[in-house]
């Protein structure tokens, strides 16, 4: 079974960036969606990002369009998400999930329950 491990969060200024990393064990990206997904204190899980392992396909939340990237890093069996012009309202943990269907980043939303093999997550805070 695909197992998911989170890095790359922490403190960062307003306007700042972060790179975060979803490292997959067990499997094989090549075969399967990863989503993003982030929940701040209080809120909802909401889909941040997501990528198609087959075709390289990318879907975003509205809020973070032009500010966030999304990649597959075949050879580490990674997937990043780069994060640029950070603003407080980011501040979340990160977590990564699997959709072993591969479908679920065809959707106008990015939806948790689609998703699986959640990872332990990593905070991101944005903070001056």
């Amino acid at each position: 079974q695909l197992q998911l491990v989170e890095s790359g969060g922490g403190l960062v200024q307003p306007g700042g960036s972060l790179r975060l990393s979803c490292a997959a064990s067990g499997g094989t990206l090549d075969y399967y969606a990863i989503g993003w997904f982030r929940q701040a204190p209080g809120k909802e899980r909401e889909g941040v990002s997501c990528i198609s392992g087959h075709n390289g396909h990318t879907n975003y939340a509205d809020s973070v369009k032009g500010r966030f990237t999304i990649a597959n890093d075949n050879a580490k069996n990674t997937v990043t998400l780069q994060m640029n012009n950070l603003k407080p309202e980011d501040t979340a943990v990160y977590s990564c999930a699997v959709d072993p269907a591969d479908i679920q980043c065809y959707d106008a939303s990015i939806n948790p329950g689609g998703f699986g093999s959640w990872g332990q997550g990593t905070q991101v805070t944005v903070s001056s």
